[in-house]
């Protein structure tokens, strides 16, 4: 017994840290969809910390009830509980103070030029939304000003791609307990591996 111990021991002790790691600090997850383009893209994986502070803009994986079923999704983390979120033509208000968001500039840009056509060329559901959007972030009836105040303990999450992401606008703010954790790392593909800002 005490050769297998010793031989195996710091092996097992090994399996069982990863295991708790697994269990209570990190779990991997995988973008589903368009709606983080182009900062993560469909199909890439990524490292989830469960017990991560939740700030603004941070990187967020989210459960969402999607009739019987849970899935999880990921986004982006716009306003903290209490907090009064207003858009006015592309541009985000929080608690009344002008806030850049500077993830978005990309899209906001091929969206004046050419209401993502170029873009979207792989698509063409998401031409015609693109062609029919008064702006960039609009709410779920299409106005192009919009506020919503976001309950205690809940938060108001979108997708960077404002276009085609379904989050706050359409299913309302999430729990705190809906938050799995956020986004630290990206695993795959290994051309971009490394943190997610």
């Amino acid at each position: 017994m005490k050769q297998f111990i010793k031989e195996w021991g710091p092996f097992i002790l090994f399996l069982i840290a990863l295991g708790l790691v697994r269990l209570f600090l990190i779990q991997p997850v995988s973008v589903d969809g368009h709606s983080m383009d182009p900062t993560l893209a469909d199909g890439e994986r990524l490292i989830v910390l469960r017990t991560a502070k939740i700030d603004r803009f941070d990187i967020v994986v989210a459960k969402e009830k999607e009739g019987n079923k849970t899935k999880e999704i990921v986004k982006r983390v716009i306003g903290l509980p209490g907090d009064t979120i207003t858009y006015k033509d592309d541009v985000l208000y929080v608690n009344g103070k002008k806030t850049s968001e500077p993830y978005l500039d990309k899209y906001q840009k091929a969206f004046e030029d050419d209401d993502l056509q170029d873009i979207y060329s792989y698509n063409t559901l998401f031409q015609q939304l693109a062609e029919n959007s008064d702006a960039f972030t609009t709410a779920k009836d299409g106005s192009t000003e919009f506020t919503v105040k976001v309950p205690k303990n809940q938060y108001f999450l979108l997708g960077d791609d404002r276009i085609v992401s379904k989050d706050s606008r359409e299913v309302g703010s999430f729990k705190k307990s809906a938050i799995v954790g956020e986004v630290k790392f990206r695993f795959w593909p290994l051309s971009k591996i490394g943190g997610v800002n």
